[in-house]
């Protein structure tokens, strides 16, 4: 990352028909960081975002996004975001290099044609600029959604659940142009649910009921949420697992029984009642293993507390 900071906001607020989305928000993104937006459906994740780079005004709160007042510069932050949405927001009817010329005239950039040929070769679309975009797989309408995009350069790349729908394979080359941009400086706010991808972040927001219940790198969401883990396996593989979920849910220790393949992960924020809540399972058999808790398992738990808050 190239240090700075690009983005520094307090307490943003934002209501819509009398319902609070984010209550609240509190954020410092440096330049060059690929930051991860984390949360249910519903979240405020999306709104949190377009309030961080000056799309969407805040009804509360201050603070800067590439030196401009959020609030009242917002006109000046738009020239310099990039926004790609899960919909690609392409025209179907139109080809490859017709998408990103006119992408590149509304931005009233200078020698578009120059621009695209440099698109295109450094996103790989060589093969398809004469295709119709309606007729591309959905990574490279992924790739050319991207592409058009970062056209004009922008400081700061908004990117709304981007892999929503694609395969494994399309989602790595995507990631990798996002690492790419960022060696670059550029910095991108990106909305997810997948928990690699989320691992790819250079830090995290995780954002439950329009409030931030949790930020940091991995390691550190990790090691704050507290939560002692273990694995347990049957060793009789025909034997299996049957029952025992709903057994370890209900005992005090326990805060989350998931399973995983032909394992399950018990986990509790308290490491003492969660061995006495399991000590009576541990027969000869099955396998207990205490192991690292995943960034999955955090998260599970964080929508949990935040759905026992609301009760």
């Amino acid at each position: 990352m190239n240090g700075g900071t690009v983005i520094d906001v307090h307490g943003l607020t934002k209501a819509f028909d009398g319902k609070t989305v984010v209550d609240g928000l509190d954020m410092t993104i440096r330049r060059g960081e690929i930051y991860g937006f984390l949360g249910p459906n519903g979240s405020g994740k999306t709104t949190s975002i377009r309030m961080l780079c000056g799309l969407l005004t805040p009804d509360a709160g201050s603070g800067v996004c590439l030196g401009f007042d959020v609030i009242r510069e917002s006109d000046k932050i738009k020239p310099h975001v990039g926004y790609m949405t899960q919909k690609f927001s392409l025209y179907e009817d139109l080809t490859v290099r017709e998408n990103l010329l006119f992408t590149a005239r509304i931005f009233g950039l200078a020698d578009p044609n120059r621009l695209v040929d440099g698109c295109i070769e450094r996103m790989g679309l060589g093969p398809f600029e004469h295709r119709l975009a309606g007729n591309l797989s959905g990574g490279w309408k992924q790739r050319l959604s991207l592409g058009a995009c970062t056209l004009h350069s922008p400081d700061l790349l908004l990117l709304d659940e981007p892999t929503a729908g694609v395969d494994p394979g399309a989602r790595r080359d995507f990631w990798d142009h996002v690492h790419a941009l960022a060696a670059e400086g550029i910095t991108a706010l990106i909305s997810t649910h997948y928990m690699d991808e989320a691992e790819r972040c250079h830090r995290l927001a995780y954002l439950a009921y329009g409030r931030l219940l949790a930020s940091g790198t991995v390691e550190e969401i990790v090691e704050g949420a507290g939560l002692t883990t273990w694995s347990v396996a049957s060793r009789n593989p025909g034997a299996g697992l049957h029952g025992l979920t709903e057994r370890l849910r209900p005992l005090p220790g326990v805060d989350q029984v998931v399973a995983f393949g032909n394992t399950l992960h018990v986990s509790g924020r308290d490491a003492a009642p969660l061995e006495r809540a399991i000590a009576p399972f541990r027969t000869d058999g099955l396998a207990w293993t205490i192991i690292d808790t995943s960034l999955e398992e955090v998260f599970i738990d964080l929508m949990r507390q935040s759905r026992d808050g609301l009760k």
